[in-house]
């Protein structure tokens, strides 16, 4: 018998890990935001691939039902994550500038 429960210890390293994430991402520069967002979404893609692993090694309907609920929520996570990765690289261009106007022809003459 366990002194402590697998639940309470997992538990625990769940909001310890809440805990550390919030305390990361709220301490990261805004020049490096584009940089955690592209290993955000690498790590998507990795919950898909183990998304699709577990839909398919299950035998129930609920088991499946889950795993495909999974890999729409980590495809729909991943590719938000490139719209708004790319929204802040846009950001980070540099602007043309105009070209300067034009005098009118009928005014020159």
């Amino acid at each position: 018998m366990d002194i402590v429960s697998h639940t309470v210890i997992n538990l625990i390293i769940f909001v310890l890990a809440i805990y550390v994430g919030y305390h990361v991402v709220w301490t990261v520069t805004p020049a490096l935001h584009t940089p955690l967002m592209a290993v955000t979404n690498a790590i998507s893609a990795i919950v898909i691939v183990g998304a699709m692993l577990a839909a398919a090694l299950t035998d129930t309907p609920l088991g499946k039902t889950m795993g495909v609920l999974a890999v729409a929520l980590a495809a729909v996570n991943v590719f938000g994550g490139f719209l708004v990765t790319r929204r802040m690289l846009e950001m980070f261009k540099k602007k043309d500038k105009k070209a300067a106007p034009k005098a009118e022809e009928g005014a020159a003459k």
